[in-house]
């Protein structure tokens, strides 16, 4: 796992998703060296640097121009990118030109997740997962609702993950991106 504090970051992107819950999505994937990832709204790239790491190719997609930059920055970082390719895109509108998707991770939609979502539904090999992060409990409600209407059945977790900082008189738990991870595989 990359640490957190070797990402490149910026106050304009969003990212990197913590460590711990890059893990987890790791996990809950399954990703096979064989796969082909999406990820969409891929801010400063954490996910899609953890991915490229172990997956066949991982195509980003996010409509901020700097976040594809920092994407880039920190793939370079980290001298990976080889399997990687970057789309500066809506997300909807990118989806319709990407074929033979293995894994989708969805961490911004741009308020157009159930598109985004029928759309990676269509495109999705016969054993493929998909994963969303979410933060709003609007978000975490739509994605389940509409992977239920795709005839998924999809599993929720929330997680908080907490650090220690150890103070002078004990130890205060802080806490670090509180986020629901829905994850759900074809049928």
């Amino acid at each position: 796992m990359l640490e957190d504090m070797d990402f490149i970051k910026s106050c304009d992107v969003p990212g990197p998703t913590k460590e711990a819950i890059r893990a987890i999505i790791l996990y809950k994937s399954d990703v096979k060296d064989s796969e082909n990832v999406v990820d969409v709204g891929c801010g400063t790239g954490g996910i899609t640097c953890e991915f490229a790491q172990r997956a066949k190719h991982v195509t980003s997609i996010d409509i901020n121009p700097e976040a594809i930059e920092m994407t880039q920055k920190n793939l370079d970082k980290f001298d990976l990118g080889d399997n990687v390719t970057l789309i500066c895109n809506d997300g909807a509108e990118a989806l319709k030109d990407i074929e033979d998707i293995d894994i989708a991770i969805v961490g911004g939609s741009g308020k157009q997740l159930e598109n985004i979502l029928e759309l990676i539904d269509s495109k999705l090999n016969s054993k493929g997962r998909i994963i969303v992060t979410a933060i709003l409990v609007d978000t975490k409600v739509e994605a389940i609702n509409k992977l239920k209407e795709l005839n998924y059945n999809p599993n929720i977790m929330e997680v908080n993950i907490s650090k220690g900082r150890v103070l002078d008189r004990g130890i205060m738990m802080m806490s670090e991106n509180p986020i629901a991870i829905i994850s759900a595989k074809k049928r």
